[in-house]
């Protein structure tokens, strides 16, 4: 079995970082109440340097954040897009971007995994979300070109948590009031232990 799968198709030696960070720069995150993170993104329709170089952006930035997926709204652009380098449950890496995601519908009767995960826009805050055990996603890539990626376990989760971002979607949205609560609570305690770290990755990342 491959152990790193780059755009869906697996891959040999592969470095740490993917090399579209070397290129970019880091961009501000948006935090959870800011606008664009709540309200359905457009559709990209250009594939240019443009739409490139805001990937390359999005790599940098994720990596700085210590995430495993990051969407474009999460920098301020409200496109449909998102990048990720995220394990499945079995340690296979996987890494890439999507452009005009779609996830395709669980299963019916299949039932929902709950489980821990964080988000970039939420600083701080661990939750337990309902998400599927496998995830198909449908888009394209930087040049336009179709792919369809697929993901397991935590790697499906980080699937569906960004393509919920393009849709205008955060993980405190599926969440009850209480939990909702009990997530802004974490963010306040601990939003600038955060951001300092990312400040620190930023510094050694440059």
């Amino acid at each position: 079995m491959p152990r790193v799968f780059v755009q869906g198709s697996p891959a040999g030696h592969y470095p740490r970082h993917a090399p579209e960070a070397g290129r970019g720069a880091v961009r501000r995150i948006t935090e959870t109440g800011e606008e664009v993170l709540h309200k359905p993104c457009r559709d990209v329709t250009e594939f240019g340097p443009g739409l490139a170089a805001l990937i390359d952006d999005m790599f940098r930035t994720m990596y700085v954040a210590e995430g495993a997926g990051l969407a474009a709204n999460q920098v301020g652009v409200g496109l449909r897009l998102f990048v990720y380098d995220c394990p499945d449950d079995d340690g296979v890496r996987h890494v890439g971007h999507v452009v005009n995601p779609v996830l395709e519908p669980a299963p019916p009767g299949r039932p929902l995994l709950d489980d821990t995960e964080g988000c970039l826009s939420v600083p701080g805050a661990t939750m337990s979300v309902p998400r599927p055990q496998r995830a198909v996603v449908r888009g394209q890539d930087r040049t336009g070109h179709p792919l369809v990626i697929e993901g397991t376990g935590y790697f499906a989760r980080c699937l569906a948590h960004e393509t919920d971002h393009t849709h205008g979607v955060v993980c405190l949205d599926r969440l009850s009031k209480r939990e909702k609560r009990d997530a802004l609570r974490q963010t306040a305690a601990r939003r600038d232990e955060v951001l300092s770290r990312r400040a620190v990755r930023a510094t050694r990342l440059s």
